[in-house]
């Protein structure tokens, strides 16, 4: 005992580090800690995706609008219900109608601050002791973190770059056992920027009602798309599977900040009701946090009145930005994409070790380059167990993403083997 005190009996929970460890945050984190102070140079953050700090993202003029007379009506002050507020379930529940052959009804609309937390919600709701949930590889870390805090055992399923970054179905249908209760889609991709075809999610929902599992359809960056391949709400197949989807506003209209998302249980059928699982969400939501109320408050007009024009113009700046970056990334001979990105703002890109001197790995190229050029990019070893991967976002200044790849080729200059 020191000084006398008595034996404290409290200690960290030893459960929050696994689930901390592999967040895509932790792992930004060992790279931005490789930054050099005396680099007069501005930082090039090509790592994390959020655009809004840049000019050519700003939201609309109707979203900002729209939260100052949410706030000025006074009507929204007060607490929130649990479950979100009536008209702003009832405007999502409409705003998602549109894309889909059946209606969603409000009841079918849950809010949560942000879709991170419309993920915490739906892993929740349906974690059960010895249970197993099928994960993308590459995917988005959090599932990973939240799966890990639940006990959910993970099994991850591969995408295959040389197919578009599709589902590997047969590795889904040999992954799963009689525990297995769900899988997850994401998209369009992060970190892929893929878009999946009608015929694929099709596919991907026939083999998810063939296993007897449900589908957890991540879908933040809905519509955000700018190939060939049109968005199809994962949704639209509720009548084959039952769907958990999970959205936001934070891509689309560019606000990650406000965190506002949903989760929507797309199940015509009520089977997710007859199971339990929207009785598990109901319970959950009302002992967890909900969306600021101005904001949940603001949202029938965000989704009622922004213009086309708004959308249009961030698709063409993604667009031009994903161009850019395919092609500056074709500039480096120690790097290669798989897939031109349709969608998201992120690219998975490939390295090769082999054509560096002194460059151990992926963690070990990203750290040098954030010390050396000032360059943050995610290595996808430790994020999304692809090794020797990098993640690239595209979301920015076109001019601030052309000098990002400039440096990028500087570093792989200076690294070059020599011949």
């Amino acid at each position: 005992m020191e000084n006398g005190s008595k034996q404290w009996r409290f200690q960290g929970s030893k459960g929050l580090n696994p689930a901390s460890a592999i967040s895509l945050r932790a792992v930004l984190e060992l790279v931005i800690g490789n930054l050099r102070k005396d680099d007069p140079r501005p930082i090039i953050p090509l790592g994390n995706g959020d655009p809004s700090q840049f000019p050519c993202f700003r939201t609309s003029t109707i979203a900002e609008d729209a939260i100052v007379d949410a706030l000025h009506s006074a009507k929204y002050n007060g607490y929130a219900p649990p479950l979100g507020v009536p008209s702003a379930r009832r405007a999502i529940a409409d705003y998602l109608n549109l894309d889909l052959p059946y209606k969603l009804s409000p009841d079918d609309i849950y809010l949560a601050s942000g879709c991170v937390q419309a993920i915490e919600v739906a892993l929740a709701a349906i974690a059960r002791p010895s249970t197993n949930i099928l994960l993308p590889r590459p995917g988005f870390t959090f599932y990973e973190s939240r799966a890990a805090h639940n006990h959910l055992q993970v099994r991850h399923f591969n995408l295959l770059p040389d197919k578009g970054w599709e589902v590997d179905l047969d590795a889904v249908e040999a992954l799963a056992d009689e525990k297995t209760v769900a899988m997850v889609i994401i998209n369009p991709g992060n970190p892929c920027g893929t878009v999946y075809s009608y015929e694929h999610l099709k596919r991907v929902a026939e083999t998810a009602r063939k296993l007897g599992i449900l589908v957890i359809a991540d879908e933040v960056y809905g519509h955000l798309t700018f190939g060939s391949t049109p968005f199809a709400p994962m949704a639209v197949f509720g009548s084959i599977v039952p769907v958990l989807t999970l959205g936001s506003i934070s891509k689309r209209w560019i606000v990650p900040g406000w965190r506002l998302g949903w989760l929507v249980t797309s199940d015509p059928k009520g089977i997710l009701r007859k199971s339990g699982i929207v009785d598990s969400i109901t319970d959950y939501l009302n002992i967890t946090t909900n969306p600021a109320t101005f904001i949940q408050g603001a949202v029938p007009h965000i989704l009622e009145n922004t213009k086309d024009d708004f959308f249009s113009k961030i698709i063409v700046t993604l667009r031009e930005a994903a161009e850019v970056c395919y092609n500056g990334i074709k500039e480096v001979p120690c790097l290669s994409c798989a897939k031109k990105p349709e969608g998201s703002m992120f690219v998975m890109v490939k390295l090769n070790i082999s054509l560096l001197e002194d460059i151990n790995d992926d963690m070990d190229f990203c750290k040098k380059l954030a010390k050396e050029e000032s360059v943050i990019i995610v290595p996808a070893g430790i994020a999304f167990g692809m090794k020797n991967w990098i993640r690239i976002t595209f979301a920015c200044e076109i001019s601030t993403l052309e000098e990002g790849l400039g440096r990028i080729k500087a570093f792989y200059q200076r690294h070059a083997k020599k011949q």
